[in-house]
C-alpha cells in the first residue's frame, strides 16, 4: 500500500525514537506505554531538557491515553498512538505545557462514541472560562471522526461547568505558542477545529475539515496566528468562520469547496489572507459584517465589531451560489484585495452595500 508522505514522516520520527532506547511505566488496566526517550520539536523546553515519548499499544481506551498524558513530566513529553481506531467516550485534554499527542496521520483514528456528547480533544483547561495560559502543545497526525449523526447536542454540558464548551473534533482555549498538523476533523456536532477565548500565536498547518455540523475552522478571540495549508471541504456552516476579535493572523494557501459560505467574516481586523480558493459555494464566497444588536430604535451596529484593514492577495472565488465577495455593513472599510479572480459566481464579482468599501489592486 503506498503511504502518503505524512504517514512516512510519522513512521520516521517514531523509528528515530525506538533508537534512543526503552523503559516503561505502570498505567492502569496492565497498560504499559513505552518510554521513547528523546522526542524531536522540543524547542520551547527550558535549555538541556529533554520530552519523554511514551507510545501506547493498539486497544487503549481515552480515560488511558488521559492518564498518559497525566502521568508526563512536567519537563514535558509526547503520547504516541499506533495506527488503529480508538473511542473516545471523555475529552482528551491537553493543560499542561509541553505536551504532544500524536499518531500515525490518517491510520489513527480517534472516533467520539456514540452519545458522548463531548469534545474529542482540548487543547488548554476544559473549563468555561480557564484562568491560566497552556503553552507548547502539539496535536498532529490524527484522524478525528465526530461521529456527529449519533450525537444529541452541541454543548458539552447541559449546564454548569463546560456548558460553554462545544462539541467540536479540536477545542482550543486560552493556549499560546502551539501547533495543530496533519489533522482531519470529520462530522463532529458543532465545528471541526475551533480557537476561542484567548489563543495567541498557534500553527495550525495541514488541516482538513468536513461534513461537520457547522464550520471547517472556526475562530474567535484568537491573534496573531497562521494558519496555513487547509482544505476545508462540504461543511454545512461556513469553510472558515471568523467571529469576535480575530486580529492579526495570516491564512495562506487555502481551498474551500461546498460549503454554505466559503468565509464567514465579523470583527476581524488587520488579517492577511493569501492563495485562498474559494469554489461552489451555496452562497457567498466571502462574506463581511458587522455585530448588530436590537434597541428601541431597530437593529444597531456593536461598536467596534466592523472588518477593516485585511488584505486578500491570490484570492480566486469560482461557481459560488451568490456573489463572491459580499460587503455586508459601511463600518467594514480599508480591506485590500491584491490580484483576485472571480468566475461563474450566480451574482458576479462583488455585492458592497456602498460602493468604494473595498481597494481592488
Amino acid at each position: 500500500m503506498k503511504m502518503s508522505l505524512h504517514q512516512i514522516k510519522s513512521l520516521a520520527v517514531v523509528k528515530h525514537a525506538l533508537c534512543v532506547g526503552l523503559l516503561t511505566f505502570p498505567v492502569s488496566h496492565g497498560i504499559a506505554p513505552q518510554i521513547l526517550g528523546e522526542a524531536p520539536e522540543a524547542a520551547m523546553l527550558p535549555a538541556g531538557v529533554a520530552p519523554e515519548a511514551a507510545m501506547l499499544p493498539a486497544g487503549v481506551t481515552s480515560a488511558e491515553i488521559q492518564q498518559a498524558l497525566d502521568i508526563l513530566p512536567e519537563s514535558g513529553g509526547e503520547v504516541v498512538l499506533p495506527p488503529g481506531t480508538f473511542e473516545v467516550r471523555q475529552p482528551i485534554v491537553l493543560q499542561r505545557d509541553h505536551q504532544t499527542l500524536r499518531g500515525f496521520a490518517d491510520a489513527t483514528v480517534l472516533r467520539l462514541a456514540d452519545g458522548a456528547n463531548c469534545p474529542v480533544i482540548i487543547l488548554g483547561e476544559p473549563v468555561n472560562n480557564p484562568h491560566s495560559t497552556v503553552k507548547d502543545l502539539r496535536v498532529s497526525d490524527l484522524f478525528i471522526d465526530g461521529n456527529r449523526y449519533h450525537q444529541q447536542r452541541e454543548l458539552w454540558q447541559l449546564q454548569g461547568e463546560s456548558s460553554e464548551v462545544r462539541n467540536n473534533g479540536i477545542t482550543i482555549q486560552n493556549v499560546s505558542d502551539s501547533t495543530v498538523e496533519h489533522v482531519t476533523c470529520a462530522r463532529c456536532r458543532s465545528g471541526g477545529l475551533v480557537t476561542t477565548r484567548d489563543v495567541r500565536r498557534l500553527t495550525v498547518r495541514d488541516l482538513t475539515a468536513f461534513d461537520n455540523e457547522f464550520d471547517g475552522l472556526a475562530c474567535y478571540q484568537t491573534a496573531d496566528c497562521l494558519f496555513t495549508e487547509l482544505y476545508l471541504h462540504d461543511n454545512p456552516g461556513a469553510g472558515i468562520s471568523l467571529d469576535l476579535a480575530f486580529n492579526h493572523n495570516v491564512i495562506s494557501n487555502a481551498v474551500l469547496t461546498v460549503n454554505d459560505l466559503g468565509i464567514f467574516m465579523r470583527e476581524s481586523c488587520d488579517n492577511q489572507f493569501h492563495n485562498i480558493s474559494i469554489r461552489n459555494s451555496r452562497h457567498y464566497g466571502v462574506f463581511m459584517a458587522h455585530t448588530e444588536k436590537q434597541t428601541e430604535g431597530g437593529w444597531q451596529p456593536v461598536p467596534q465589531t466592523e472588518c477593516a484593514h485585511n488584505s486578500f492577495t491570490n484570492l480566486i472565488t469560482s461557481n459560488c451560489g451568490s456573489a463572491a465577495f459580499r460587503v455586508n455593513n459601511t463600518t467594514c472599510t480599508n480591506n485590500i484585495i491584491v490580484a483576485a479572480q472571480f468566475h461563474d459566481n450566480v451574482q458576479g464579482g462583488f455585492s458592497l452595500v456602498q460602493p468604494d468599501l473595498v481597494t481592488v489592486r
